[in-house]
């Protein structure tokens, strides 16, 4: 899966003071949150067995299986921008503010005290640090790792591959204030979800020069500042034990260990079944949240949150550069039948969802899809006509090349091939051939989506309280460097525009929430016209957990609390 926190999941597969804050923390009634009378489970805000604390048993080991397991631990890495890396780094390093279920964000007091905004003249945040926080190898967070970070990810240099530069490239300076504790972050240009920056944060020895950025983390988890720290790692058995930080100033973790081990998704509800793990994010598929629920001790819990499914569609491709045969193929697919098909059996409004910023439940959604968002195939024929594809027998060929795209997917993921082969029939029926590929989970994106080896794909984009600077990498226009490589951050489409690129630049300089949602909503059309991708779904968040798991599950829009995890008395 890919964080839109930023970024991406295979199976499923990332607010100036939270006014951009998401979906369900408004009333339906005072937003242009569309209604329907079966979305009463896409409303739930979320879903967690919570329990205080003191009603949480001190101990045990919550055994956590990820779909991917990562070789890069960088979560600001291209590589590294995972929901599986982020599961592990989100327990092991600093975030420094943090969102509620209704997406109102907040400072982590276990990193930031406090926090001033100035906006006459040029843009100042200024953030005081609690001093307590240190790394594991001893030294305190200071205002140099926030240093360190934006000059990483501001985007001066291509050496560093990163996920997404957005917000940090709109950084002057950052220096230190009163002591080393405290923060100034000086904005050249206005940027409104500037909460959304240095999560997580890196310490600045690890991430310092290019080398160190690419390969610090690879296979390797070397320093964390968080409730957990990593005990054992195990890249050939594809496991990972985290034990609580004996040094760690809040509030102390529940569990002794979280053990994360990797495996496809089938594999995952086949353990949870038999008692050898004790969560499984099982994604959209019914018959294995089915499955789930009947395991003696186990619950699955559901939640709405930002996550969508969608199929991408490489522009860059022999056939798909042509934007007329993207807007055929998008014109060829159904997408309310593959959302009917794959949310059937679910709990969830099984209904498509036309935004590429702003899921159905979320405050500012509006349907963008417009002309080529539409399923209509006698148009799909027509476009490829003019273009020149003529049918030949079952499939369309122009100078003697047949209209053929190859759609790649994981293995282990039966919604993916569900999807996949929907697709593969919708287009058959305007003459273009879609082949089918699977490749193994793990280097699904590291071989295949990141370089750009695929026509179409399906995944997941996770979302978080931020809808709009977290996307801007899965959509900016993709530029070549210094040395001629193209820089796509996020953008796997590799299609863009610079109206595209305006509109998102202007929206992220809001503060006025409405005119950012207006703006974010007019480049949403411009990319359905581009046929970037093709939105299908809001998915529903489905954790299948332990009974007696508590402040673990379904968790919407709130950031996860490792701390407090753990099994109840």
């Amino acid at each position: 899966m890919i964080s839109r926190y930023r970024r991406v999941s295979a199976t499923v597969p990332l607010v100036v003071l939270a006014l951009w804050a998401g979906a369900c923390g408004e009333d339906a009634k005072d937003s242009d949150t569309p209604s329907a009378s079966d979305a009463a489970a896409a409303e739930k805000l979320i879903d967690i067995n919570a329990m205080p604390r003191d009603q949480v048993k001190d101990g045990g080991t919550m055994r956590w299986p990820l779909d991917q397991f990562s070789t890069q631990w960088n979560y600001n890495h291209l590589d590294g921008a995972t929901s599986a890396t982020r599961d592990v780094i989100y327990a092991t390093m600093p975030v420094p503010f943090i969102a509620d279920e209704k997406a109102v964000v907040s400072p982590d007091p276990a990193y930031v005290s406090s926090f001033d905004v100035t906006t006459s003249g040029k843009q100042v945040v200024t953030l005081k640090l609690n001093p307590k926080a240190k790394w594991s190898d001893g030294r305190a967070v200071n205002w140099t790792d926030y240093e360190g970070q934006w000059q990483a990810l501001r985007g001066e240099n291509p050496d560093f591959s990163v996920s997404s530069s957005t917000g940090y490239e709109r950084i002057g300076s950052i220096g230190q204030g009163a002591d080393e504790f405290e923060v100034i972050i000086s904005f050249d240009e206005p940027f409104g979800e500037w909460q959304n920056l240095f999560a997580p944060l890196y310490p600045k020895q690890e991430i310092d020069t290019p080398e160190n950025f690419n390969e610090g983390y690879v296979d390797k988890i070397p320093v964390t500042a968080g409730p957990f720290n990593v005990d054992k790692l195990d890249k050939s058995a594809k496991t990972l034990r985290i034990a609580r930080n004996p040094g760690w100033w809040g509030d102390p973790a529940k569990l002794d260990a979280i053990a994360f081990s990797g495996s496809e998704l089938e594999a995952q509800v086949n353990a949870f079944a038999n008692g050898e793990v004790d969560r499984v994010d099982i994604g959209a598929d019914a018959s294995l949240v089915k499955r789930a629920a009947r395991t003696t001790g186990g619950i699955v819990r559901v939640a709405g949150a930002p996550d969508y499914r969608q199929f991408t569609v490489n522009g860059t491709g022999e056939f798909l550069k042509d934007v007329q045969v993207r807007r055929a193929l998008s014109l060829s697919i159904n997408r309310e039948t593959i959302a009917k098909s794959s949310l059937s059996g679910l709990d969830w409004p099984a209904v498509t969802m036309d935004n590429h910023f702003f899921v159905n439940t979320q405050a500012g959604y509006q349907e963008n899809a417009g002309e080529f968002g539409k399923f209509d195939p006698e148009k799909a024929k027509e476009l490829l006509e003019a273009a020149g594809w003529k049918l030949d027998g079952e499939f369309r060929k122009k100078g003697g090349k047949t209209l053929k795209l190859e759609f790649v997917i994981p293995s282990g993921v039966p919604a993916s091939r569900q999807e996949a082969e929907l697709a593969q029939t919708m287009a058959k029926d305007v003459g273009i051939q879609i082949e089918v590929k699977t490749v193994p989970s793990d280097p699904f994106f590291d071989d295949y989506i990141i370089p750009g080896n695929f026509d179409m794909t399906v995944f997941t984009f996770q979302g978080n309280a931020f809808p709009i600077s977290p996307s801007k990498s899965i959509y900016v226009q993709p530029k070549k460097d210094a040395k001629g490589e193209l820089q796509v951050q996020q953008n796997f489409a590799r299609v863009g525009s610079a109206a595209t690129d305006r509109l998102m630049t202007e929206a992220e300089e809001q503060v006025d929430v409405e005119k950012g949602r207006e703006l974010i909503n007019q480049a949403d059309k411009l990319i359905w016209d581009e046929v970037h991708s093709l939105i299908l779904f809001q998915r529903p968040q489905n954790i299948a957990v332990s009974r007696t798991l508590a402040n673990t599950g379904a968790f919407g829009f709130k950031t996860p609390n490792y701390a407090d995890m753990g099994f109840a008395e």
